[in-house]
């Protein structure tokens, strides 16, 4: 391989990774807000985000941002390929998320929130103080798993012409005839990314252990 080919390997990285990271930045808290409002019981809103996520997580990532790619523009609204991307998979993102969310709030016990409503706490402050850090240092695994997750189905972006990482070591093998050398280091990117999202949640569930809560 030469120096363009490991260009091209810096390009799909980058391009994994921002998809990846935007989507992630975008579906934690959307994902929260769907999971409290099914948490809250609120008949219609409840009801939307449960057709929502049950729609999502039954429809492929590749079969979605293909929808997308090409679908809006039959209703005039095209899309550059890393927008229709990061849509997507931010999509995708919100409702893994607010499964995981979710459960973490059916494993909460309500009863403290109910005491914290009776010491005449508002809204917020329960919310802050009460709920959040129990169903944060609960819901971390897994959502550091779906992270993970989400950079392993971003080699779906290249079918709508995006260099990802597996693209541009098929491209790389393609070009050699020796696909196994590009393959290998496509994977061996991979294994960096996920690792140090494993970092990251060993580091959260230290700080979380050492401050107590």
């Amino acid at each position: 391989m030469n120096f363009y080919d490991y260009l091209s390997f810096v390009y799909g990285a980058l391009s994994t990774v921002g998809v990846s990271f935007v989507a992630i930045i975008v579906g934690i808290p959307l994902g929260l807000g769907l999971a409290l409002l099914r948490w809250a019981r609120i008949p219609v809103f409840g009801k939307c985000a449960y057709l929502y996520v049950s729609i999502v997580r039954s429809c492929p990532a590749v079969t979605l941002i293909m929808l997308i790619y090409f679908g809006l523009p039959q209703f005039g609204i095209s899309l550059n390929p890393f927008v229709a991307a990061l849509i997507s998979f931010s999509i995708t993102a919100t409702a893994f998320n607010c499964e995981i969310w979710r459960s973490s709030l059916l494993a909460f016990d309500r009863s403290q929130y109910e005491a914290a409503q009776a010491f005449g706490m508002t809204r917020w402050v329960r919310f802050r103080h009460v709920l959040l850090p129990q169903i944060w240092r609960s819901s971390i695994p897994g959502l550091i798993n779906e992270m993970t997750l989400l950079v392993k189905n971003s080699p779906a972006i290249s079918v709508i012409g995006l260099l990802d990482i597996t693209r541009a070591a098929q491209r790389i093998g393609a070009r050699t005839y020796e696909p196994i050398p590009p393959l290998l280091l496509g994977f061996a990117i991979y294994i960096i990314i996920v690792m140090l999202l494993i970092e990251l949640q060993k580091r959260l569930e230290t700080r979380i252990r050492s401050a107590g809560i």
